[in-house]
């Protein structure tokens, strides 16, 4: 039990298994699930949760039949030989105390196969392979699939399997009449359409133990049109409860919501109220999920009483010892998940493995690894941003002794800007947890000291890296030195002033980002409600998905996003936010324009030129350039001419766009070298 988050370390009991605390492990699929030469990794990414303290671990979703998978040779769990192979999963975490549950997840027409089956013949506007039309045949074989997985589970050693029934996967294309066009007994009424789930838990109650627990995994707000009603949720979730359902694991939105539900600008615990809603309902236990990120928050969660558990998947991946460091009130240690989806939900879309931005280990727990040093060196670390970050404290990890220098007041780097665009305040976290890490570590850190070559070289560092990082690419555009121009580190971090109509030269992330930065009052942050009228999610649950017409608050300023290539804007934008980005300048009203020369800045503004149109000006306050950076590399010819070992890493090693994953990767892969 821990003094400080009493409720979220209370045992909890689903069927007749007992979890040690409230912090559920949600599913989250690597890519470690599709290849039996990945199963020993697997194993070891399990463990580590495990061993990190957290109560239960549902796995990457593993499909009942070949017909239901996510991808070609996809995981499934669907014959004996399999079993042998899970049974390395379950025995690991079973070693470090835990428990685990496989999530059984056919894939409908969201499988990137060319063969598989759905609800209808419609395919899935975010894959490219449209799917066969379910028979009763088929169905009927579906159904048993299920029955026969759990089972198989249960020989295999899980605890309990989690049956997938939301964002847009076959269940839950069966339970909307956005897909459900049927006219025969799986489809048409309420009753119908909830047919096969139904008989999908009987089934499985049938052929697995009784003492297997058996989780649902619930869409209880699709977020799309014609999605289910509140009354059609709450009966579903009655008759699954008494249809032997031990729990349910609450689900949020389809993968071709245009509601966002997991990026970093959806404010935290946003959908909680659809989870507590739902206690009025069934007595079974309840796993609220969904930018649910820190202990203290999760604690708040459980305390209101309506929920009993609370799922972690993003934040189990950044910090695997979250769960422990919470009961030993050592919170201010977690490295806490900030939704940015750039090597997780980014890399899964693509059919890349999973990892995490923040923790490079995530998912290398055999190949990436921070033992201790046989011998300690003594390393210096030039630039506290996210890459100097990064190999200052694996390093002090490992015992080297490690000087940090930082030119600056403080810690942080480009995330001390990308903490101030809105949406992004979590970067913020990032920042702390470093802080801490510094602290726990022993780094000594020099700030405010623009260390020169001659000084490291006299110091005689074992090993130097320089991590510098970048400073804003200036143009070369006639009159770019024009009292209107500022760069976007100025205009972001206050210190210069910005006029009330605004271009933005330069259309890449840091264009988008500074764009929304400029269309907000100083008090960017929404709270649920005027997130929820942004994006057009309404309180009116009679209607089906809950989706509305989006209404977006007033823009603080007239913005321009102007970029030289032709074509539409944010092509190098990530997969899971890039359309949130988008769609967010859209309703900000930011004019977009693309393939322009820029001819001139005076005091008129900016003067633009194009192929295949007429010229024009911008008569705007001021101009922001996001046109690129560049490396900060001047340490590094008169270190390696002495002689000093020497390594570069982050945007002083490459600047052409600011990459953080690679930059913390990087760092982290050194320190793991050194």
């Amino acid at each position: 039990m821990s003094l400080k988050y009493p409720k979220l370390f209370e045992p909890l009991t689903i069927n007749n298994t007992t979890l040690r605390n409230r912090i559920v492990m949600g599913s989250m699929h690597t890519g470690l699930e599709d290849r039996a030469k990945d199963a020993d990794k697997l194993a070891a990414y399990y463990a580590e949760r495990a061993r990190g303290g957290v109560g239960l671990i549902i796995t990457g979703g593993f499909a009942p039949t070949r017909l239901g998978l996510l991808m070609p040779f996809g995981g499934k769990l669907t014959n004996q030989m399999e079993v042998k192979r899970h049974r390395k999963y379950t025995d690991a975490v079973h070693a470090e105390g835990g428990k685990i549950a496989l999530q059984i997840l056919h894939a409908g027409r969201y499988g990137y196969t060319p063969v598989k089956v759905s609800v209808g013949w419609e395919k899935s506007p975010v894959h490219p392979f449209q799917p066969l039309k379910m028979n009763e045949l088929i169905i009927r074989q579906t159904i048993r699939s299920y029955g026969h997985c759990a089972k198989l589970a249960a020989e295999a050693g899980y605890d309990g399997i989690e049956i997938m029934g939301g964002e847009g996967y076959l269940i839950n294309t069966f339970l909307c009449e956005r897909t459900n066009k049927r006219t025969d007994k799986w489809g048409g009424s309420t009753e119908n359409r909830q047919r096969l789930v139904v008989e999908i838990v009987k089934e499985i109650r049938k052929r697995a133990p009784k003492d297997l627990m058996v989780i649902m995994r619930q869409s209880i707000a699709d977020l799309v049109s014609e999605g289910q009603t509140w009354d059609e949720i709450a009966l579903l979730a009655r008759k699954l409860e008494e249809h032997g359902v031990d729990a349910i694991n609450t689900d949020i939105g389809w993968h071709e919501a245009r509601v966002p539900t997991i990026v970093t600008s959806v404010p935290r615990a946003a959908f909680v109220g659809y989870t507590e809603k739902l206690r009025e309902e069934v007595s079974i236990p309840l796993i609220a999920s969904n930018r649910i990120n820190t202990p203290d928050l999760a604690e708040a969660v459980l305390e209101r009483g309506r929920v009993d558990a609370v799922s972690m998947a993003r934040p189990l991946l950044a910090d695997p010892e979250l769960a422990n460091k919470a009961r030993d009130a050592r919170d201010d240690e977690i490295n806490t998940c900030i939704a940015c989806n750039q090597a997780c939900l980014d890399h899964a879309f693509v059919g890349k493995k999973v990892s995490c931005l923040l923790n490079p280990r995530a998912g290398r727990e055999t190949t990436l690894t921070l033992g201790p040093t046989r011998t300690a060196k003594r390393v210096a670390v030039i630039g506290a941003g996210p890459a100097g970050l990064s190999a200052a404290v694996s390093a002090a990890e490992r015992g080297h002794k490690v000087h940090l220098y930082e030119a600056g007041s403080s810690i942080g780097g480009q995330f001390s800007i990308a903490a101030k665009i809105p949406g992004k305040e979590e970067f913020t976290e990032t920042i702390r947890y470093f802080t801490r890490q510094l602290q726990v570590k022993g780094v000594t850190v020099h700030l405010d000291t623009r260390v020169d070559a001659d000084t490291l070289i006299a110091e005689k560092f074992d090993e130097v890296v320089v991590a510098t990082g970048v400073t804003p690419r200036i143009p070369n555009i006639p009159g770019i030195d024009h009292p209107k121009v500022v760069t976007y580190a100025d205009a972001v971090l206050g210190h210069k002033e910005i006029g009330k109509t605004v271009a933005v030269i330069g259309a890449g992330g840091i264009g988008f980002d500074v764009s929304e930065f400029l269309t907000v009052d100083d008090s960017p942050t929404l709270d649920v409600k005027e997130w929820n009228q942004e994006w057009g999610v309404t309180d009116d649950m009679t209607v089906p998905g809950f989706v509305d017409k989006p209404r977006p608050t007033t823009p603080a300023r007239k913005v321009y996003l102007v970029q030289r290539k032709p074509g539409s804007q944010g092509k190098s934008l990530g997969m899971t936010s890039g359309w949130v980005h988008k769609a967010t300048i859209k309703m900000k009203g930011v004019e977009q324009i693309s393939g322009a020369r820029y001819d001139k800045i005076d005091d008129q503004g900016l003067h633009l030129s194009f192929e295949d149109k007429d010229a024009r000006v911008l008569e705007v306050d001021t101009i922001v350039l996001c046109a690129g950076q560049e490396s900060v590399r001047d340490l590094i010819d008169p270190l390696t001419t002495a002689g000093v070992t020497t390594h570069v890493i982050g945007g002083a090693d490459l600047a052409a766009e600011l990459d953080a994953k690679r930059a913390i990767r990087q760092g982290t892969e050194l320190a793991a070298s050194i």
